[in-house]
C-alpha cells in the first residue's frame, strides 16, 4: 500500500512558477513509476508528466512540454513537479500517482495510487 500526499499548490499569475511535491510512503518508492495528472474544471483527469522509477525515463504531455519538469529524489519518497510559464489553462486540481511497474504510464488507468489532490489557480 502507497499514500500519496501532495503540497505546494496555490494561486499564481500567468507566466510564475509553482513547485508541486509528493511525499509518498512505503519502502518501495523507487520500484513505482510516477505521475502527474489534472483535472480542470468541468474536464477530465488528463495526463500531464510521468517518470520511471530509476528517474532516467520521463515523458510529458505536449501541453506542458517545454514547460514543466517532472524530478524525483527516491531518498526522501518525493516526486516533483516544477511549473514554469504558468497560463490560466493550467488551473486544475493536480494529482501526484504511482504505479508498481518499471514502464512510464499515460493512461489513469495505469495507476494504482492517488493522492487527494492540491488546487492550481493561475490568473490572467
Amino acid at each position: 500500500q502507497v499514500q500519496l500526499v501532495e503540497s505546494g499548490g496555490g494561486l499564481v499569475q500567468a507566466g510564475g512558477s509553482l513547485r508541486l511535491s509528493c511525499a509518498a510512503s512505503g519502502r518501495t518508492f523507487s520500484r513505482h513509476a510516477m505521475g502527474w495528472f489534472r483535472q480542470g474544471p468541468g474536464k477530465e483527469r488528463e495526463f500531464v508528466a510521468a517518470i520511471s522509477g530509476s528517474g532516467a525515463s520521463t515523458n510529458y504531455a505536449d501541453s506542458v512540454k517545454g514547460r514543466f519538469t517532472i524530478s524525483r529524489d527516491n531518498a526522501k519518497n518525493t516526486v516533483y513537479l516544477q511549473m514554469n510559464s504558468l497560463k490560466p489553462e493550467d488551473t486544475a486540481v493536480y494529482y501526484c500517482a504511482a504505479k508498481y511497474a518499471i514502464s512510464i504510464g499515460v493512461l489513469t488507468t495505469n495507476y494504482d495510487y492517488w493522492g487527494q489532490g492540491t488546487q492550481v489557480t493561475v490568473s490572467s
